[in-house]
């Protein structure tokens, strides 16, 4: 899952992107609406959007307002100090998906954009592919009833190709998806998850490799 952390109190953003990236998604951060609309358009693959409405430049409103009228947008959750009921109320008529008010629970804020994820790419909580399970929920995978202890971006990669249904996912998809906007594009991180991953998975294998194309699960 790919994330937007559009946050003007830039330790709190850090400590979010950091909680959440170990919860094996790819973070990114803005520190202005103008930026993160810029980021949104530029990339194109966010899953959720996690938005403060009281940001410098564009407000956080504005960014709401605007992603709510577009095609293909991402889910938004508002993620703001402004907590009553009537600012709940105004920030989902907006047009956000889900609103959480500061202070919060890390645990809680990670339920929610998991859940916001499975609802936009309206994906089941668990997929099944021949002998291969995957729980989304419970971060668990499993084959031929043996369970398979994987890393967070094992698990992310995974989670990719699974929801692909069979369908080739490129080198530059996964990156994209499962690695935030820092990650080199040339770099070969790509193919050795996909490789440790193949391992752990045993065998026959379930990922196969076409060469110059990318990945793909066979079932």
């Amino acid at each position: 899952m790919r994330v937007l952390v559009v946050e003007d109190e830039e330790r709190l953003a850090a400590r979010i992107t950091e909680g959440l990236r170990d919860q094996g998604m790819a973070v990114d951060i803005s520190y202005d609406g103008d930026d993160a609309l810029y980021k949104i358009r530029l990339h194109g693959s966010y899953d959720v959007v996690v938005l403060d409405r009281d940001l410098p430049g564009r407000t956080g409103d504005e960014v709401c307002r605007e992603l709510a009228g577009a095609d293909d947008a991402p889910m938004v959750l508002m993620l703001t100090a402004l907590a009553s009921t009537e600012d709940r109320v105004t920030g989902l008529s907006l047009g956000a998906d889900d609103y959480l008010g500061k202070p919060f629970s890390f645990a809680e804020l990670v339920l929610r954009i998991k859940a916001l994820g499975r609802r936009g790419r309206s994906h089941a909580a668990t997929v099944t592919r021949g002998e291969l399970t995957m729980d989304t929920v419970r971060r668990s995978v499993s084959r031929a009833g043996r369970s398979i202890v994987l890393s967070a971006k094992e698990l992310a990669v995974l989670e990719v190709l699974l929801a692909a249904d069979g369908a080739v996912v490129s080198q530059e998809q996964l990156l994209d998806r499962v690695w935030d906007e820092h990650a080199d594009p040339f770099t070969n991180t790509v193919r050795v998850t996909v490789n440790r991953l193949r391992r752990k998975l045993g065998e026959p294998p379930v990922i196969e490799t076409l060469i110059g194309s990318g990945y793909r699960i066979t079932a």
